[in-house]
């Protein structure tokens, strides 16, 4: 298979909360709207960006990290989508340096070519002088251009382009608009489905954005990368997955992996009043169930059928909100709670604060699976965990894995396709002794 060639860029920023968001969903929804296929990416672990980033696209939004998802898993989405896409937009995670691999190493290892979304809020000719860091910190970083966010106007744009270095490009600008902002809460952005003009918002966006760099940027070089897929484990098996505004966090290529994997998915709204449909495994991913507790405590049927799931040996995968869900109570910050499905013992409360963060690396008996942890919630267990997830980057965060009959949960947010064999033995193929 040859080589495919797009145009691609991917947008960083010096820090989070730049509008890094905005922008790259503002650039996916001008383009479209001139005509072309555009494909999003994320950089690093996130749900909420991609459901903004799909609705601006129009296509699925796949997650890269060079430790996570890894290269060569990063690698293939971008050739696949470099196949029928005008052009790629790869949004980074936190400033262009931060993390450890970082965003930088993202562009360096793909050879994207990074387009810097800088804040020109109450900023003048200092832009060139972060521009110019930015540019120049690591020479093997591609580097495209900057582009200007949160401007008063053309005549402010013009003042922050002042003092830029020669032969570094400017592309754009994108001026402040309180009609196209994005509202967010404890875990980041509000989710999509939530925001009932998003549609609205992102076309204000678009029709304010303005984009000097006339066509597209030159194309890059995507090469193929052969993969093996894996064995149908759950071939003639039915997986149950909770998908609703209480658990939403799922990562597309998760649910990639069950179908390879042989298994036929049907989804189901706890928070809808809905029971357990007929399965032979149930995922609960994460999400937020702390915002519908009365709903999530009302479903006495749902409780009934979980517990029934788990007293026949049949297996569940909780993730973060998912594994709140089974406890026996959970509280929101202000210590209202609710009583929840009672298949782990403990509770949980929410904290007004960040409780976990960071990738982590999981070893189970079924094999090591990588993912990441992103919670404001403390959890009392008891019962001992399993065992405890490990961060790569020397963090103290080690979250427990808890394990009672047939039940898995964590606060870990897995990546299957990290070891999807793995995740067939978890989720009903045949467990390795």
């Amino acid at each position: 298979m040859n080589t495919r060639h797009c145009p691609a860029l991917l947008i960083t920023a010096p820090s989070s909360g730049q509008g890094k968001t905005t922008v790259t969903a503002a650039l996916a929804r001008y383009h479209r709207n001139q005509g072309r296929r555009v494909r999003v990416f994320k950089g690093g672990p996130d749900f909420l960006d991609p459901m903004i980033h799909q609705h601006a696209c129009g296509h699925q939004v796949h997650s890269i990290d060079m430790w996570m998802t890894g290269e060569a898993d990063a690698r293939r989405r971008l050739f696949e989508a470099a196949g029928d896409a005008d052009l790629i937009l790869v949004e980074g995670v936190m400033g262009l340096f931060d993390g450890r691999p970082s965003t930088a190493d993202i562009a360096r290892t793909l050879g994207i070519p990074v387009l810097a979304s800088i804040s020109g809020a109450a900023m003048a000719q200092t832009f060139g002088a972060i521009a110019h860091g930015l540019s120049t910190f690591r020479p093997d970083v591609p580097f495209a251009g900057v582009f200007a966010n949160r401007v008063s106007g053309e005549g402010h744009y013009r003042m922050l382009l002042e003092d830029l270095p020669p032969g570094l490009v400017a592309l754009g600008y994108l001026p402040k608009a309180p009609d196209a902002a994005l509202p967010s809460r404890h875990l980041g952005l509000v989710q999509a489905e939530e925001i009932q003009d998003l549609d609205q918002r992102l076309e204000a966006a678009a029709g304010r954005l303005v984009w000097t760099a006339g066509g597209l940027p030159p194309p890059v070089a995507f090469a193929p990368v052969d993969r093996s897929p894996p064995p149908r484990l759950l071939a003639g098996r039915r997986i149950a997955v909770a998908r609703d505004a209480a658990f939403a966090f799922i990562y597309p290529a998760n649910l990639e992996v069950l179908a390879e994997l042989g298994a036929a998915l049907c989804f189901f709204s706890p928070v809808a009043g809905e029971r357990l449909p007929e399965a032979d495994g149930v995922y609960l991913p994460g999400g937020y169930p702390e915002l519908h507790l009365p709903a999530l405590a009302a479903n006495e049927r749902l409780k009934q059928d979980l517990l029934s799931h788990v007293s026949a040996g049949r297996p569940i995968l909780a993730e973060c909100g998912g594994m709140l869900y089974l406890l026996e109570r959970l509280s929101d910050v202000a210590g209202q709670g609710a009583d929840m499905a009672g298949l782990l013992p403990g509770e949980a409360r929410m904290q007004g604060r960040l409780a976990g963060l960071g990738p982590q690396e999981v070893l189970l008996p079924e094999g090591t699976l990588r993912g990441h942890t992103f919670h404001h919630s403390a959890m009392t267990a008891r019962i001992e965990p399993l065992t405890h997830a490990r961060s790569p980057n020397g963090r103290a965060t080690a979250e427990p894995v808890y394990r009672l009959g047939s039940l898995t949960a964590s606060y870990v947010h897995l990546y299957f396709p990290s070891n999807p064999e793995a995740i067939g033995h978890l989720l009903g193929g045949h467990r390795p002794c």
